[in-house]
């Protein structure tokens, strides 16, 4: 135990160290998409709900556990502009050894026009992208405490440029023994490209460090999540000094009033908030806010409700069945389709 413990701790200090990049300063992109309906609902990252879904496993190994064993979880998500992506993950207990899971991460980005540098049309190309996810989990400490890990390999095609990489997330999840609180911690994409796609051209994956909690309330049906997101970079705007709140100057430099303004602003830019109501086992609501995808992407004369999302979950019979939607801009929506099951229910009924 103590050597896994020792395994966590170097890769969270190994993490610190590594350079933060942000996003469009890193390649693989797709590693940060958002898969799971249930995920999407309550504003596109979480990694501390323990409750048995399979999906939530993609955001933090940790979260594996053997009630997940024989869980098969299918999810697709109609993107914007024709892009379509999806996820799909199976698990299986092996007892002593922990539990193992794998899953398969794709993007197609569709079909684009090619053309020589003169312009003229000489047909058409596809892209792609997908990633092989291979979990283990196991507790530590009388089940409250559980260490994963996820291996990744990754393969990227756009046109005929082609890229191989290598990527692992550490995760550490602790639980209370009544089951109402979950806390997390987890470091993500950790690794490099073996094959970049310009021979010489190494470009950093998109690493993160993050730290997330969820409180269910013993007497009422609501569930509170809240995840604080890079933890190694403080400063999450383009500009500071470029932002219009910023043009309010004094002769010794910006306005304190309008410095604080903004270091609220940039603290929430790493929360996303979540919340569920659970009248039953059966159904669930969820609503999301995202206070970065908010502030990057609305635009300021109609913000609408970019940054929210929302999302319902089913339990019918043997099947899962969940919708989540994210509001990106007043332009559009992502619809995000989950179905998930357990293998066993089917073969047990067949008997």
């Amino acid at each position: 135990m103590r050597s896994l413990f020792s395994l966590f701790v170097l890769l969270v200090f190994f993490g610190i160290s590594s350079i933060g990049q942000v996003g469009g300063s890193s390649t693989y992109g797709f590693l940060k998409l958002t898969n799971s309906a249930r995920v999407a609902a309550i504003g596109g990252q979480n990694i501390s709900i323990a409750d048995g879904d399979l999906n939530f496993v993609y955001h933090n190994p940790a979260l594996l556990n053997k009630s997940m064993s024989s869980n098969l979880v299918l999810n697709y998500v109609n993107y914007f502009a024709g892009i379509n992506y999806g996820y799909t993950s199976f698990a299986k207990d092996f007892n002593r050894l922990g539990v193992f899971a794998a899953g398969l991460h794709y993007i197609n980005y569709g079909k684009f026009i090619k053309a020589d540098p003169s312009g003229k049309i000489t047909g058409e190309f596809k892209a792609f992208e997908l990633a092989i996810n291979l979990f283990w989990a196991k507790p530590i400490i009388d089940s409250m405490l559980t260490l994963g890990v996820n291996v990744k390999p990754i393969y990227s095609q756009l046109e005929t440029y082609n890229s191989f990489g290598l990527a692992l997330d550490a995760g550490i999840n602790y639980q209370s023994k009544n089951h109402l609180f979950s806390g997390s911690l987890v470091i993500k994409n950790i690794g490099t490209q073996l094959k970049p796609y310009y021979p010489g051209n190494y470009e950093p994956l998109p690493f993160d460090i993050q730290i997330g909690i969820s409180q269910r309330l013993e007497h009422a049906p609501f569930r509170f999540s809240v995840l604080y997101h890079h933890l190694f970079k403080w400063d999450l705007t383009y500009n500071i000094y470029g932002n219009p709140s910023f043009t309010s100057t004094t002769s010794q430099g910006v306005d304190q009033k309008e410095y604080e303004f903004n270091i609220f602003d940039n603290f929430f830019r790493h929360t996303i908030f979540g919340l569920e109501f659970l009248p039953s086992k059966n159904f669930v609501v969820m609503l999301g806010y995202n206070h970065q995808r908010r502030k990057e992407l609305m635009l300021p004369t109609r913000p609408f409700l970019v940054g929210f999302s929302w999302g319902i979950y089913l339990n019918i019979s043997k099947i899962k069945l969940s919708f989540g939607q994210s509001i990106y801009h007043l332009a559009g929506s992502s619809n995000h389709f989950s179905v998930s099951f357990n293998l066993d229910d089917f073969y047990k009924s067949k008997k």
